[in-house]
């Protein structure tokens, strides 16, 4: 599950397919109506807030918006809680840990819109955007895993 911080504008069209599926499998992670995906880390700012449905709700529309802008048709109705969430807030360090996770996947499946990710991307229009490091929910990819010793290595 990846719920992008960034801007949906960035996404390519495969995605923000998955980005909308995702954060619809959140909403009902965060609605008690699927087992799966209940510990995944990625919801623990949703979980954060006070009403956990409105702020996966602000995000999913976030998403819809932009697919409407770009002529896609994601069905708003799937939506639980329409309308203004709480905001979240994003550090610096998560964005351009997700701007280097969307370029390598950008360079895989759309290479001509890496020229168009910036090097300090917008965030969600749920999120605002502080200073700080890569958030303490983010799982370890290839860079984060190069500083943290190897499963069973002696330290």
């Amino acid at each position: 599950m990846r719920l992008w911080s960034l801007h949906p504008r960035y996404l390519d069209r495969a995605g923000l397919t998955a980005c909308w599926r995702e954060a619809l499998l959140a909403q009902a992670v965060l609605a008690g109506r699927t087992k799966g995906y209940t510990a995944h880390p990625q919801l623990d700012r949703f979980r954060a807030h006070a009403d956990p449905l409105a702020a996966v709700g602000a995000y999913l529309e976030g998403v819809r918006a932009e697919a409407e802008r770009r002529g896609y048709r994601f069905d708003g109705a799937r939506i639980d809680r329409r309308g203004e969430g709480p905001s979240i807030t994003v550090t610096d360090g998560q964005l351009r840990f997700e701007r280097a996770h969307l370029d390598a996947k950008l360079a895989v499946r759309a290479a001509y819109l890496r020229a168009f990710l910036p090097e300090l991307p917008e965030p969600h229009p749920l999120f605002v955007r502080v200073p700080g490091g890569v958030e303490p929910w983010e799982r370890a990819t290839s860079a984060a895993a190069d500083e943290r010793p190897e499963r069973g290595a002696l330290t």
